[in-house]
């Protein structure tokens, strides 16, 4: 099963759990194309690993974060965030930026999908404040996104995330044709560092580059979605 999943290396308390689905499990999401059987059929596959279905999410690119224990199955949110053991959070992603969060006694978590729009408009900031008014009890794990070397974005994406805050201009390097490459590793970063989040880990891999491992949205248009989950036993 190797192939099929990654485990967050992370230092997360024992009873806190989570993996990633890899490319060679197969595509998770419903909204792309696949015949709703073989997305089923995935799901639950994947079930088998899983103390309980997660509530998949209608994935909007905002900052909504809602609670795992009471969310409805095609709730729009771009996270999830759980008190309660063996209830799954899970997002979808293909270049977004999956996000995991747990605090140092494991007794909260969240699973956020950080693409560009919402990780600008506070996202990380919206599960954070669900969880805890404590975020330096916090750790981070980041998960397999584009990478800075393939994010190529142009000058309205920059604008955004240096309204909130000038010193994010560290995560884009200009390019010849005008546009900048975006490195959403460094910006989650500068997130959560504002925050009080300083134990953060993970991060380095590309989506976009990386073609056994990773569906890419980039890469291919028409690409899967990989899950990113987490869950207290």
């Amino acid at each position: 099963m190797a192939d099929f999943f990654l485990i967050p290396d992370w230092p997360a308390p024992p009873k806190v759990k989570a993996l990633v689905t890899t490319r060679a499990f197969g595509n998770l999401a419903d909204h792309i194309g696949d015949a709703p059987s073989a997305v089923a059929q995935r799901r639950a596959e994947l079930r088998r690993y899983l103390p309980a279905d997660p509530p998949w999410l209608v994935q909007v690119h905002g900052r909504a974060c809602v609670a795992a224990e009471s969310a409805k199955q095609g709730v729009e949110a771009d996270a999830l965030f759980a008190h309660s053991p063996k209830h799954v959070c899970a997002v979808l992603t293909a270049d977004c930026l999956p996000v995991l969060l747990c605090d140092e006694t494991g007794n909260v978590i969240a699973a956020v999908h950080a693409g560009w729009r919402g990780l600008a408009d506070g996202i990380i900031e919206s599960a954070v404040a669900a969880m805890t008014d404590r975020p330096e009890r916090l750790l981070a794990w980041l998960g397999p996104a584009i990478g800075p070397m393939a994010f190529e974005v142009g000058e309205e994406v920059r604008a955004a995330f240096l309204a909130n805050d000038a010193e994010a201009q560290s995560a884009f390097r200009a390019q010849p044709d005008g546009k900048w490459l975006c490195d959403l590793y460094t910006l989650a970063r500068r997130r959560l560092a504002r925050l009080g989040v300083a134990r953060v880990f993970g991060g380095g891999r590309c989506t976009c580059t990386e073609t056994d491992q990773f569906f890419s949205f980039r890469r291919d248009p028409h690409a899967g979605r990989m899950a990113s989950l987490i869950w207290i036993v």
